[in-house]
């Protein structure tokens, strides 16, 4: 889970800049308030005309910073779906250069298991009770395309079936605004463009953050500190600065390769990220000033070069049940153990289910660690400080979504445990929605939860497998039976102490509402698809 919560320490180099939307630098934390739209592009006529609309209204706003002292009051960022592109008018082969998951979308039969979402034709008690609300509503894949492994080998399964949601959200538009009614007065005057182009707002959310005056951190809705522990992305041709200065060397621990964050620059491996690619015939004249020649297909230009993926994720929060689970299980612990739990509160458990206490430090068995700039050390190794998860759990949320060199099997492989799980990182952009509860221990009935958004260009390796293979994996290092006491199934977690460890009973308190996989494209990616 992440809200954005402090400004950007990195940026990109002036003509990368320009080039790139703002998001991917920015959660743009000083504009706290913003709408989350889902636009169902379904009525709409084939081109891009709908785009050069919402260039009118709400233009997508670069990431190069403003000027000192002209503080933005409004950005915007877009994201399109495989639909959205479809109907824009992307020829054919173009299409097929976007990565699998995300022509499959989220909605896949095949990705909905590997995401814990569905499986044996049912929904996890991880999604709402009646299924998701939203999503693209991709088409089922040819079933001449079910290919098995790298040799094209037919795929003879069952034919897939298709999963449907009730609203499509073929495109996101991202608006974020200084204040409350300037959020809703965009938003109105979004609409009234878009509506006489056949597209309307199929789902939307107000979005904002509420960093906290005296620390700039966002709290989620259970109360802890959100949207620490970033990767911090470097470039070994110059492409990110950091206080005027080019950083070509990773960061200790949170250090990741640019490409792994945006196309056309050089990932974890060594080699230059592929985005999707269209032909020189097909751009035709309608070629768009700054789409580059792609590096490693000639007679192709590159049409993902400085954008990336955006995965979102709408999760509803249910507070009140949440505390009111802690409360049970703290109470039940102290009447197991009367003389050794008395510090056993639903705090702290719940700090323990998260891994971080409620300020965002993380938890540590020699205690609480001295701040980093004003902020809780988030360049922590479990290593040497905290092996066994007697501070912060093995199992706990932070600890599975970012386990650092925690997974190392000896002291020889922590460098190379710690470089691996980093080549699975994902930038976080999300918010929340929804007011603040008054009485956490008390439903109140209204809808509250994260607008999660990240940011990635490889989504089996980076996101998929973050969910899959650390969050929902029940023998997640040295456990077995537990999953993500935040995301997961409802089941055990083990909490680690001394003598004894002490196992608590989680629920489903996070429920997938909707989401699917977008292309965040660059500006000149944009301008190209407005003249389709």
């Amino acid at each position: 889970m992440s809200a954005p919560t402090r400004a950007a320490n990195w940026k990109l180099r002036h003509e990368i800049a320009a080039d790139t939307q703002g998001l991917v630098v920015s959660g743009f934390a000083a504009l706290n308030h913003g709408r989350a739209l889902l636009l169902d592009i379904g009525d709409a006529a084939p081109g891009g005309a709908w785009l050069k609309a919402i260039a009118s209204v709400a233009p997508v706003t670069n990431a190069d910073p403003p000027e000192r002292g002209d503080a933005r009051r409004r950005s915007a960022a877009l994201a399109l779906s495989a639909v959205a592109l479809t109907r824009i008018g992307l020829d054919d082969a173009a299409l097929a250069s976007f990565s699998r998951p995300f022509r499959e979308g989220m909605f896949q039969e095949d990705r909905l298991r590997r995401l814990g979402d569905r499986r044996g034709g049912a929904w996890a008690p991880t999604v709402i009770e009646a299924g998701p609300l939203w999503s693209a509503n991709l088409p089922l894949r040819d079933p001449a395309a079910r290919t098995r492994g790298g040799f094209d080998v037919a795929d003879g399964a069952a034919p897939e079936q298709q999963i449907a949601t009730q609203l499509s959200g073929h495109a996101l538009l991202l608006l974020y605004a200084a204040g409350e009614e300037d959020a809703r007065q965009w938003c109105a005057s979004v609409e009234e463009t878009l509506r006489p182009l056949g597209v309307a707002i199929a789902h939307q959310r107000a979005l904002f953050v509420d960093a906290r005056r005296e620390t700039n951190i966002s709290h989620e809705h259970f109360g802890f500190a959100d949207g620490l522990s970033q990767p911090q992305p470097y470039d070994v041709g110059g492409a990110v600065l950091r206080s005027g200065a080019a950083v070509t060397a990773p960061h200790a621990v949170q250090g990741v390769p640019l490409g792994d964050l945006l196309f056309g620059h050089v990932n974890a491996y060594g080699e230059i990220a592929s985005g999707p690619v269209v032909s020189a015939e097909a751009l035709g004249a309608a070629i768009a000033p700054g789409l580059t020649a792609a590096a490693n297909a000639e007679g192709f230009f590159d049409l993902g070069r400085n954008g990336s993926y955006l995965v979102v994720r709408e999760l509803a929060q249910e507070v009140a049940a949440f505390w009111q689970s802690m409360d049970l299980n703290a109470a039940r612990i102290r009447a197991q153990d009367p003389e050794n739990a008395g510090h056993v509160t639903a705090e702290w458990i719940a700090e323990r289910a998260v891994g971080r206490d409620k300020a965002g430090n993380l938890l540590c068995p020699s205690g609480t660690l001295p701040l980093v700039d004003g902020a809780p050390d988030s360049d922590y190794l479990f290593w040497d400080r905290d092996r066994f998860g007697h501070g912060c759990p093995i199992g706990s949320h932070v600890r599975r979504a970012h386990p650092r060199d925690a997974l190392s099997p000896d002291a020889a492989s922590r460098r190379e445990l710690l470089k691996a799980a980093n080549n699975h990182r994902i930038l976080r952009r999300g918010r929340k929605y929804g007011p603040p509860i008054k009485d956490d221990r008390a439903d109140d009935g209204v809808e509250r939860g994260l607008f999660f958004m990240c940011l990635n260009t490889d989504i089996a390796r980076q996101f998929e497998f973050v969910q899959q293979t650390w969050l929902l994996n029940s023998s997640f290092g040295t456990l077995y039976g537990e999953q993500d006491p935040l995301v997961g199934a409802p089941g055990a977690m083990t909490i680690r102490e001394r003598p004894l460890r002490r196992v608590v009973q989680v629920d489903t308190y996070v429920q997938l509402v909707g989401g699917d996989y977008y292309f965040l494209p660059s500006l000149s990616a944009l301008r190209y698809l407005e003249r389709l």
